[in-house]
């Protein structure tokens, strides 16, 4: 008798959400890992080729910025090579660090940058960053990008570590349906969306773009039952760094973070196949303002898309959040907002 193999798992169905006229997976793939070789590289054709993995198992948006090195350029060759029916959706930004005078020349030579770097006519998200709120430029600098918009050089315009009561402002002045989106920080860990920022969300049909939802990696089995590490460690990358310095410093300890992984992996040996990063990221996911988690790729260096997929397959209990709530209880994250200040805060 011959004994015919197990034909392998089916891959969870794609879980998508509206953003303008877009229809997207959630899970976006992050491409900051492009602006420093702190986090490995790899030659443009790899990372291309990678590119091409990820589309074809549905993940086919990716976030960029127009400081993220050559993501903008890489992507753009990526996109304009492509012979597949199914199109990559590119989300960039223009960041604006410096003080600036933002007239229409200044707002279209920048835009004009992002077209050229990524090879198109039209970019599909354009996500918006201001340092200063002293400055109240960043309205001209708005009304400027809905002109731009309108003369169909951007399809959406978005904003990126705006806080709630500037988020709400500008959507109170610009318009119903004129911003989309938010992208920021949201995590076990950073909770600070939960105060304000879901409110503006529901008032004015935002989406978050979330990052740092694992935390540079932390919330995952490899650092579970792990020593605090140097936070001056050459094997940290950066962004493990920053991550590392919020948790021991302003969220709690590294004991209380062991207690929330211990937490998180009795929740994932419930649900066959799950891990650390798939209950931290399906936290994240729940809620209904999330339109998606951005989840960093080394493009060409590693890849996780079967493990990220997972969390498209399943939702978490209410004993299931019960139990995540008992060890964020004892953390300072509801203080955070206090603490650091609202969404963006520590970037100003």
């Amino acid at each position: 008798m011959v004994t015919m193999p197990l034909p392998p798992p089916r891959p969870q169905p794609l879980e998508t959400f509206q953003l303008g006229t877009f229809v997207l997976p959630r899970l976006f793939t992050g491409l900051w890992q492009l602006s420093s070789n702190s986090w490995g590289s790899a030659p443009a054709a790899k990372v291309r080729r990678q590119m091409g993995r990820y589309v074809e198992n549905g993940y086919t948006a990716f976030d960029m910025a127009d400081h993220y090195g050559p993501a903008e350029i890489l992507f753009g060759e990526f996109r304009e090579r492509r012979t597949q029916l199914e199109r990559a959706f590119g989300a960039t930004k223009w960041c604006v660090f410096r003080q600036v005078a933002p007239t229409r020349e200044v707002v279209e030579v920048a835009i004009q940058d992002r077209l050229n770097r990524m090879k198109t006519q039209r970019i599909d998200l354009l996500q918006f960053h201001w340092q200063n709120y002293a400055d109240p430029g960043y309205f001209t600098a708005l009304q400027h990008l809905q002109d731009l918009q309108h003369e169909g050089k951007i399809s959406l315009i978005g904003l990126c570590n705006f806080d709630s009561e500037r988020t709400d402002e500008i959507c109170e002045a610009l318009g119903p349906g004129s911003v989309v989106s938010n992208q920021v920080q949201f995590s076990l860990v950073d909770i600070r969306p939960l105060y304000g920022m879901a409110e503006v969300c529901r008032k004015h049909n935002l989406k978050l773009l979330t990052y740092g939802s694992l935390c540079g990696g932390f919330l995952s089995d490899t650092w579970l039952g792990k020593e605090e590490p140097d936070l001056y460690s050459g094997a940290l990358t950066p962004s493990q760094r920053k991550y590392l310095d919020m948790i021991v410093k302003a969220w709690g300890s590294w004991a209380l973070f062991q207690s929330l992984l211990m937490v998180l992996r009795s929740i994932a040996d419930k649900y066959e196949g799950m891990s650390i990063a798939n209950i931290a990221t399906r936290w994240v996911l729940d809620y209904p303002f999330v339109g998606a988690v951005i989840i960093g790729a080394r493009m060409g260096v590693s890849e996780h898309t079967d493990d990220n997929r997972k969390v498209y397959g399943f939702r978490l209990s209410a004993e299931d959040r019960a139990a995540i709530d008992g060890v964020l209880s004892q953390s300072n994250g509801a203080r955070l907002i206090e603490t650091i200040g609202d969404c963006g805060a520590e970037y100003r």
